[in-house]
């Protein structure tokens, strides 16, 4: 059987969540050595990259990726055990508070974007510093979101998610010279899972005049704005992501793919 990403390590952040489980073990199965990294243990991920990939063991980081020096720690780290990964999912990402923008609390607001725009930046830097010092060609997707376009009652995400494609496309056109390329993915509703879950869940408690007030009709008018009329599944998000960071889009950079059923 071949694989694609043998030889390969792929670092991917936020990888105890759904979408960068599920990623994760896409890459190990295609032979790559995986790097995970969260907040918390990615135990499970671990094992279930073991199960994919029995030949190159997957190593385990917990760091913030809102704490510049601590990404740069885990990165001499993997320097100093001879590991330099070469793929990124840059994944690590907060929802943040559901509420009108009326309404949104400003410590939320500025946790939302220090999370899912400068712990992105932190990370991607590091990954790039890294390959620039042993002369190493590489692959980045950045975990965005449809959201970018303007989502109700989440003013601090959409705000987060477009800022991961305007950096993407800066990042892409300052490291096409160090042949690193960098691509982002943008996710519509994508299920099941914790995410889609709390989305529902949260946009019924939310006055609005665009959902309903039960997670039953929230659903469905989710669901009803999706022209293929259902929501994405997570290997369909670790399929593009797989896709932008392999060599058959070698040419590709500084683009988003949505992963949206059609949604906008």
């Amino acid at each position: 059987m071949t694989l694609p990403l043998a030889g390969r390590t792929a670092l991917v952040t936020g990888a105890a969540g759904d979408i960068g489980r599920t990623t994760a073990v896409r890459l190990a199965s295609s032979g790559a050595r995986l790097v995970l990294a969260d907040l918390v243990d990615a135990a499970e991920t671990a094992e279930l990259c073991r199960e994919a990939n029995d030949v190159a063991e997957p190593i385990s980081l917990q760091f913030d990726v809102t704490d510049e020096a601590a990404v740069e720690a885990a990165f001499d780290g993997l320097a100093a055990d001879g590991v330099v990964a070469d793929l990124l999912f840059n994944n690590a990402g907060y929802q943040g508070t559901f509420t009108n923008v009326a309404d949104y609390p400003s410590a939320d607001f500025r946790r939302v974007l220090d999370i899912n725009v400068t712990g992105v930046f932190n990370v991607l830097k590091s990954f790039a510093n890294a390959l620039i010092a042993v002369g190493r060609p590489g692959a980045v997707v950045n975990t965005a979101s449809m959201a970018h376009g303007g989502a109700p009652n989440m003013a601090a995400y959409s705000a987060s998610k477009a800022a991961v494609i305007a950096l993407t496309k800066t990042a892409a056109k300052d490291l096409a010279d160090k042949s690193i390329r960098v691509n982002s993915v943008s996710p519509a509703f994508i299920g099941p899972g914790m995410m889609w879950d709390r989305q529902v869940e949260l946009q019924a408690a939310t006055p609005s005049q665009y959902f309903g007030d039960d997670v039953e009709t929230v659903a469905e008018q989710m669901i009803s704005a999706v022209p293929m009329r259902r929501y994405g599944s997570l290997d369909e998000v670790a399929s593009a992501v797989h896709f932008l960071l392999s060599d058959e889009s070698s040419y590709i950079t500084a683009f988003d793919i949505e992963v949206s059923g059609g949604a906008v």
